[in-house]
């Protein structure tokens, strides 16, 4: 079970880290690649904001029931 939540736990970070680069590249502050289709679009703003807050729900779900 801790491998489990182990892998959980890194997933959801990654979802969280995921998140913000595509909000930072929708928002038009991480120009990188600069071939991305993302940058400067608010649509992927709002998909990597949806993606860090279910990535930040899954880790605070998984931290809140190891206690």
């Amino acid at each position: 079970m801790a491998a489990i939540r182990f892998l959980l736990s890194i997933i959801a970070i990654m979802a969280i880290a995921m998140g913000l680069l595509w909000i930072g590249q929708g928002l038009g502050i991480i120009m990188w690649p600069s071939s991305s289709f993302m940058l400067a679009d608010r649509q992927w703003a709002v998909n990597g904001a949806v993606l860090a807050l279910f990535g930040a729900v899954g880790l605070w779900l998984l931290r809140r029931r190891r206690a």
